[in-house]
């Protein structure tokens, strides 16, 4: 019984030292996550595919900055941005490509820091993050076929009976609805695709920001761009770009005094060298 008695005791007690040796693992290990082994970094999501606000490229040419768990590099008007927002706030600057619809639960998960997307900050998007101030402001065009019947179009009258797009879970979409006539089509996800579209005459034109319809007729000769005399009516929160900030995040004024460096001189500068190294369209 003495035997069994002892032997009893030894093994409760190796188990008590097993367990306060994983619990001190734990709270190493918890202690380690809590003091923020990544408060080094600002991680950044865009969808890299929204040129020239953002794009994916092959290498670090033009200032290009790695993509978090990829080969592939991002580069464009926003990453110029992101560089100096993340030096200003002396972190290490992170690019986490994700889709767009996957942005704001990206931004509200805690997976990124921030959007910097081209992002526009409208009122339904206000409900559920918040926003700097802007950092670009532009209207909105049409992007066309060269040589096809709404080259020459100057208002939203003249694409009466057009099949008309725009990216999805967008304030471009929304605005289709103001066309007289319109053949308003499905939303698609990204640019590229719908690049793609109106080259093939599936669409015959879809809504964009100017830069991006710069953008895609110095990318493609078969494309050209269609400034309105008489356009969209949209808000100024719709047709600015600002950064998106998880609700009530010290981050706000920060980053808002960082873009208050950043003079309008400065901006365009950025954009228009983002618009002439943009890659190629395949």
């Amino acid at each position: 019984m003495k035997r069994r008695l002892v032997l009893f005791l030894t093994v409760v007690l190796a188990g008590m030292l097993l367990l306060t040796g994983c619990g001190d693992s734990g709270n190493a290990n918890d202690s380690k996550e809590s003091s923020g082994k990544d408060d080094n970094t600002f991680k950044v999501g865009l969808e890299a595919g929204y040129a020239p606000f953002n794009w994916t490229q092959n290498g670090d040419k033009n200032g290009g900055v790695k993509i978090d768990g990829a080969a592939e590099y991002a580069g464009g008007y926003d990453v110029e941005i992101a560089k100096r927002i993340a030096e200003g706030l002396g972190k290490e600057l992170v690019i986490v490509k994700t889709e767009w619809d996957g942005l704001v639960p990206a931004l509200t998960s805690g997976k990124i820091d921030a959007i910097i997307a081209g992002m526009s900050p409208t009122a339904e998007r206000k409900k559920t993050i918040d926003f700097t101030d802007n950092y670009y402001k532009s209207d909105l065009v049409m992007v066309v076929k060269k040589g096809g019947k709404y080259e020459n179009a100057k208002k939203l009258a003249d694409f009466n009976g057009a099949k008309i797009t725009a990216q999805l879970n967008t304030f471009h979409y929304s605005v289709i609805g103001q066309i007289t006539g319109v053949q308003k089509q499905p939303a698609m996800d990204n640019f590229p695709a719908m690049r793609v579209a109106l080259e093939s005459g599936v669409i015959d034109g879809y809504v964009s920001e100017r830069p991006e319809g710069v953008s895609a007729s110095s990318a493609n000769d078969n494309f050209v761009m269609v400034e309105f005399e008489d356009g969209f009516e949209t808000s100024d929160d719709d047709t600015a770009i600002a950064v998106g900030i998880a609700k009530n995040s010290d981050l706000t004024k920060k980053i808002n005094e960082i873009l208050a460096g950043i003079s309008e001189e400065e901006r365009q500068e950025i954009m228009d060298n983002a618009i002439k190294n943009q890659p190629a369209a395949k």
